[in-house]
């Protein structure tokens, strides 16, 4: 059974940064692309960034690009989102989800962590 449990948000200032994490279990994630999203209220759930397991070719959402960067540790299974230069605008409860190669959506999702900015 997959596993997602993501950790590390918190309370930061405008400027400031955080790392999130999510450490996956259940099985091996190398056929899986790997992904964060958030949601902020009163908005519809967004995508963030995807990262493949194998090989690690990524993709950001317009509005996260060259301010965050999704990486993954094969080795202690976990996925990483490192979020810089915050807005106010960042502000959402962040969730991970795992794709099986070959699906159409992101099966699996972990439960979320909180990201408040300040300004």
């Amino acid at each position: 059974q997959v596993q997602l449990v993501e950790s590390g948000g918190g309370l930061v200032q405008t400027g400031g940064s955080l790392r999130l994490s999510c450490a996956a279990s259940g099985r091996t994630f190398s056929s899986y692309t790997m992904g964060w999203f958030r949601k902020a209220p009163g908005k519809e759930r967004e995508f963030v960034a995807t990262i493949r397991w194998s090989g690690g070719s990524t993709t950001y959402a317009d509005s996260v690009k060259g301010r965050f960067t999704i990486s993954r540790d094969s080795a202690k299974n976990t996925l990483y989102l490192q979020m810089n230069s915050l807005k106010p605008e960042d502000t959402a409860v962040y969730y991970c989800a795992a794709q099986r190669s070959g699906s159409l959506y992101y099966g699996y999702w972990g439960q979320g962590t909180q990201v408040t900015v300040s300004s």
